[in-house]
C-alpha cells in the first residue's frame, strides 16, 4: 500500500508540475503575442479529459493559434483551441463598411462606448455574431463591434474582385454621391478615405457604386484613383495640410472620420489619407515608429504622446508641424507649442515616434502592403509577430 502511496505522489506531482509547466507556457506565448485585448482576444486553458491536460479555448486569429501550437510542440499536449476567424462560414467572414461613417462599439449596443469608426469601403473581418451585432476586426487589428445595418457581407470571392475592381477614394473633406450629375438628390453623403467602385465616367462626374450596390454619381474632382492613393510617396506636407483642414473640429471619443473625431483618430485620418495605416489608439501609436529624444529634432509628420509624466501612461497625442508648434484635437482641433515660454504653450511630450522612414515595421503598414485592400499583397500587418 505504501508503495502505491509513494507513486500515486509522484504521479500527481509529475502532472501538476506539467500542468504547471503548460500553463506558464500558455501565459509566455500571450505575453508575446496577445498582450492587447484591443487587438487580439484569447481565452486559453488547461482542463483535464481522460486524465490527460488538453488546452482549450478560444483565440481571434490564425496567426495565435499558430504561435500556440508551435510553442506547445515537444510537450505532447493535446491543443483544442478554437480560432474565431475559422468559426465563420463563406459569405460570412468579410464584410464591407457600406457607411459614409460607421461607429463601431466597445460592446454589441448602440448605448455602448464608441470604439473606434470606419469610413466606406473598409474591409473588415467578422469574428463573431451578437444578435444584430457583430464583433469584428478592422485593417488597424482593432477589435469591436459594429450594427449589421452599418456594413455588407462578402464572400471570399467577392472580396477578391473587389480588390481587383477599379476603385476610387474620395481625397477631400467630405462630399456626396447624387443619382445624377448636378443632381441634387443625394444617395450617400461622403467622407475622405471612402472607397467606391468606378463603373464608368460622365463628362467631370464618375458612375461609381457603394459596397452595399447602390449606384450614383461623384465629381471627378472630389476623388483619387485607388492605385495612386494607396502608391503614395510618404508626404509629410499632405499630413499637414489634412490636419489643418479639420481645425475647429469637435472631439468625439472614438471619432476616426472627418465628420468629428479624437486625438489619435485625428492622427489616423491624416496617415490614412497619405495611404498609410497607423494603430487605432495613442498608446498603441506611442509603440510604433523611430524613437525621437528632444522635441527640438522633430520633423513635419512626427507623433507627439503625452500623458502621465510619473506613470509614462500615454493619454494624448498630436502631430508636430513647425517651430515647436503642433496640432493635436483637445476638444477642438487646434494648434498648439510646445515651447514653455510660448503664451500658446500646451504640454510636454513623454516621447516622440518618427514614422517617415518607419513604413513596414511593426504596427505601421501602407494601404498598398496589406491584403484586405490588395489583391495578393504580403500581410506585414501583425503588430505583434507570433514568429
Amino acid at each position: 500500500m505504501k508503495k502505491f502511496l509513494s507513486w500515486l505522489l509522484m504521479v500527481l506531482v509529475a502532472t501538476t508540475a506539467m500542468a504547471t509547466d503548460i500553463n506558464k507556457i500558455i501565459s509566455d506565448v500571450k505575453a508575446r503575442v496577445a498582450p492587447d485585448k484591443r487587438t487580439a482576444l484569447w481565452d486559453v486553458k488547461t482542463t483535464k479529459k481522460g486524465g490527460k491536460t488538453v488546452v482549450v479555448g478560444t483565440v481571434s486569429t490564425r496567426n495565435l493559434k499558430q504561435a500556440l501550437d508551435e510553442a506547445l510542440k515537444d510537450t505532447g499536449v493535446a491543443v483544442k483551441v478554437k480560432v474565431m476567424e475559422d468559426q465563420q462560414a463563406d459569405g460570412q467572414r468579410w464584410g464591407l463598411v457600406k457607411l459614409a461613417v460607421a461607429s463601431l462599439r466597445c460592446e454589441g449596443a448602440h448605448a455602448a462606448e464608441m470604439a473606434t469608426q470606419a469610413v466606406m469601403g473598409t474591409p473588415i473581418k467578422v469574428l463573431e455574431k451578437s444578435g444584430d451585432w457583430y464583433r469584428v476586426m478592422t485593417p488597424d487589428n482593432y477589435i469591436s463591434y459594429i450594427p449589421s445595418s452599418s456594413f455588407v457581407f462578402k464572400t471570399d470571392a467577392q472580396m477578391s474582385q473587389w480588390r481587383q475592381a477599379h476603385r476610387v477614394v474620395v481625397n477631400v473633406y467630405d462630399t456626396r454621391m447624387v443619382e445624377a450629375p448636378e443632381s441634387d438628390a443625394t444617395v450617400s453623403d461622403l467622407v475622405l478615405s471612402c472607397i467606391l467602385v468606378c463603373k464608368g465616367q460622365q463628362g467631370d462626374w464618375l458612375a461609381v457604386q457603394t459596397p452595399d450596390g447602390r449606384e450614383g454619381y461623384v465629381e471627378k474632382s472630389a476623388v483619387i484613383e485607388f492605385d495612386a492613393w494607396k502608391n503614395q510617396s510618404f508626404n509629410a506636407d499632405l499630413l499637414e495640410s489634412t490636419a489643418r483642414r479639420m481645425m475647429g473640429s469637435g472631439y468625439l471619443w472614438g471619432g476616426t472620420s472627418t465628420k468629428v473625431t479624437d486625438c489619435s483618430g485625428l492622427m489616423k485620418i491624416c496617415y490614412l489619407n497619405n495611404g498609410i495605416i497607423l494603430q487605432r489608439d495613442a498608446s498603441q501609436q506611442a509603440l510604433t515608429g523611430k524613437k525621437i529624444s528632444n522635441w527640438h529634432d522633430c520633423q513635419l509628420g512626427d507623433l507627439l504622446f503625452f500623458g502621465n509624466a510619473n506613470t509614462g501612461r500615454v493619454t494624448h497625442v498630436g502631430m508636430y508641424l513647425r517651430d515647436g508648434k503642433y496640432i493635436h484635437c483637445s476638444g477642438q482641433v487646434k494648434i498648439n507649442s510646445l515651447d514653455p515660454s510660448a503664451s500658446d504653450y500646451l504640454y510636454s511630450p513623454l516621447s516622440i515616434s518618427r514614422i517617415q522612414g518607419m513604413i513596414g515595421t511593426e504596427g505601421i503598414t501602407t494601404v498598398a502592403a496589406h491584403p484586405w485592400f490588395t489583391e495578393n499583397a504580403q500581410n506585414v500587418y501583425i503588430y505583434f509577430n507570433p514568429q
